[in-house]
């Protein structure tokens, strides 16, 4: 399947909709809209238990992404016990950074995020914002990582806090 293209997802499909966590596509339907007919993708986010529409040709600038093969799944595990460079201390500079990475939607990126605020959680607490960030990035993690893996989100969340705390 060529990742590049949208119309490769297919109804069932779990994808990635960055900053929205997992979700599947539940229907490709067409709706009309001013004098045209657009073709949506209709996902359903169990997360937060909702459903959105987004249009087929939007998907890709939106960062949806199939869910990463197992070797990535295992890749950013790794990642997340390895060393890594210290990250600014302004915290306000630190949330967009880490914000952008996020919005990014990579698995590794994810898994950066998760990993630099960890570690700064423990020299000192998060301001809320960035509580919440790591929080969300913890759970897009553990979500795609247990549905790649094919293991349950609490194997994961176990396999994550060992690697964090290595």
């Amino acid at each position: 399947m060529d990742k590049g293209n949208p119309t490769d997802f297919a109804v069932d499909q779990r994808i990635v909709y960055p900053s929205q966590g997992v979700g599947r596509i539940v229907d490709i339907k067409p709706k009309s809209f001013k004098d045209s007919k657009l073709l949506y993708y209709i996902i359903y986010l169990e997360f937060s238990d909702m459903t959105v529409m987004v249009p087929v040709d939007k998907a890709i600038d939106l960062g949806i992404r199939a869910i990463v093969p197992k070797s990535e799944a295992e890749k950013a595990l790794a990642f997340i016990s390895e060393e890594y460079a210290p990250i600014p201390t302004d915290w306000k500079l630190r949330y967009q950074m880490n914000l952008d990475l996020l919005k990014k939607g990579s698995v590794l990126d994810i898994a950066s995020v998760v990993r630099s605020l960890y570690h700064r959680s423990k020299i000192k607490e998060l301001p809320i914002l960035e509580r919440k960030l790591y929080d969300s990035a913890l759970n897009l993690l553990q979500d795609e990582i247990s549905f790649s893996l094919g293991k349950s989100k609490e194997e994961i969340a176990e396999l994550i806090r060992a690697r964090l705390e290595s």
